[in-house]
């Protein structure tokens, strides 16, 4: 069930999408400059979901979250992959 403030969000932004009660199989935090880059592998898709924080966060593996995030491209070793940019990471 969306709250308010995912219905909000969604609407005012069209290409947000978003995944409720998702299981996350793999939490990957990796330190470049100031920031932590963080990467999500959910239960059921092939397609890294990536954020960025100012510092570490308590490992998602085997957490239920729900996931504001768009789709966007990204070219590694000169190949393009389909990511997934989150916008906003909540626990269950």
């Amino acid at each position: 069930m969306k709250n308010k403030a995912v219905e909000g969000l969604l609407k005012k932004h069209e290409k947000l999408n978003h995944l409720e009660g998702v299981k996350v199989i793999s939490h990957i935090q990796r330190e470049k400059e100031e920031w932590v880059l963080h990467t999500l592998m959910i239960d059921g898709y092939d397609v890294p979901f990536k954020f960025k924080r100012p510092k570490k966060y308590k490992s998602l593996k085997d957490q239920l979250v729900s996931l504001i995030y768009y789709t966007d491209e990204e070219t590694v070793a000169g190949f393009t992959i389909e990511v997934m940019q989150v916008v906003r990471v909540k626990r269950y």
